[in-house]
């Protein structure tokens, strides 16, 4: 019998292109969106399978269902979608969590977490291991995100310890692809779709900053791999080990779009991380996994998916 999987966000960036996969598997997906930041275009081509279904439904509210694991992807993950309302934010982490543990108990289903490389704060230890604790602001404009993300990990964990609920953890670092929102307020979004628009490529201080870009089919496979492995809570991080700063990439989305745009440098946002670079060493001892493809690679995949949304919305 196919292994019936629930995705909350399934109709997001990454939930739809995990769905994609599990159905490739010959496995049943139950994709849960309220559709905030997630689209029903990104899943509508798999309404007709049998083995898909969506439910339009907010994860801090309960639900009961029958399956037997849980990805829980659903929360914004862009700086403009999260703090449109940090409030809400705060509740998507913490009661989604709450739900989605409560239901993982009462069915005993394995259940994933998609945590993030921010809980790690502004890092002083570069690149990042999953031992290390983090520099975090508590208070500030980013905080319903990164700290929302934290209490997660730690109800993850709390679960684990005192119901035994069978858990695994991942620490997502920057992943780009199709199916990202044209206004989702990420670098790599933004630099394509200005770029595509002749506009300026807007960067936030000086550009030295630097990031590190995973493709999302990469991802989705280290997601996959985290929930199939036997003895193994994580947390793990997921993510492209090679560093670029964003001066780079900005040049890079340029050279790659054959676009004129100029570069605009405005002040950078507050407790916006300097280097973000993820240690994978755990990933690849314990999954055997790596990311595969370079953003060399998986630019211009990106840019031809948002020249066609550029050309259709004109």
């Amino acid at each position: 019998m196919a292994i019936v999987n629930l995705v909350t966000g399934g109709a997001g960036f990454i939930g739809s292109h995990l769905c994609e996969r599990l159905l490739d598997r010959g496995e049943q997906v139950l994709c849960l969106d309220n559709l905030f930041t997630g689209r029903k275009s990104n899943i509508e081509h798999l309404l007709p399978n049998p083995r898909f279904e969506l439910i339009r439904h907010d994860v801090t509210e309960p639900i009961l269902l029958e399956v037997d694991r849980i990805y829980n992807l659903a929360c914004p993950a862009s700086p403009v979608h999260y703090q449109y309302n940090p409030v809400k934010t705060v509740k998507t982490n913490v009661m989604g969590a709450l739900n989605m543990l409560g239901l993982a108990k009462r069915v005993r289903a394995r259940i994933l977490q998609a945590s993030t490389s921010e809980i790690y704060g502004d890092p002083k230890i570069h690149p990042q291991p999953e031992s290390y604790w983090g520099n975090v602001n508590t208070i500030g404009i980013r905080s319903c995100y990164d700290e929302g993300k934290r209490v997660t990990e730690t109800l993850f964990f709390d679960y684990h310890r005192q119901n035994n609920v069978d858990i695994r953890v991942v620490r997502i670092f920057n992943t780009y692809g199709p199916k990202m929102l044209v206004n989702d307020g990420r670098v790599v979004s933004n630099f394509i779709v200005q770029a595509l628009r002749g506009e300026p490529i807007t960067i936030y201080g000086d550009g030295s900053q630097t990031r590190s870009f995973c493709y999302v089919s990469d991802l989705v496979e280290g997601i996959i791999r985290m929930m199939d492995a036997e003895g193994f809570t994580g947390p793990v991080n997921l993510g492209n080990p090679g560093e670029f700063t964003i001066r780079e990439l900005a040049e890079e989305v340029l050279a790659l779009t054959g676009s004129k745009s100029a570069i605009d440098f405005r002040p950078l946002p507050s407790d916006d991380p300097t280097r973000r670079q993820p240690d994978i060493r755990l990933a690849r001892e314990r999954l055997g996994w790596e990311p595969r493809i370079p953003l060399r690679e998986g630019l211009p995949l990106t840019i031809d998916y948002f020249a066609r949304l550029v050309k259709e919305k004109g």
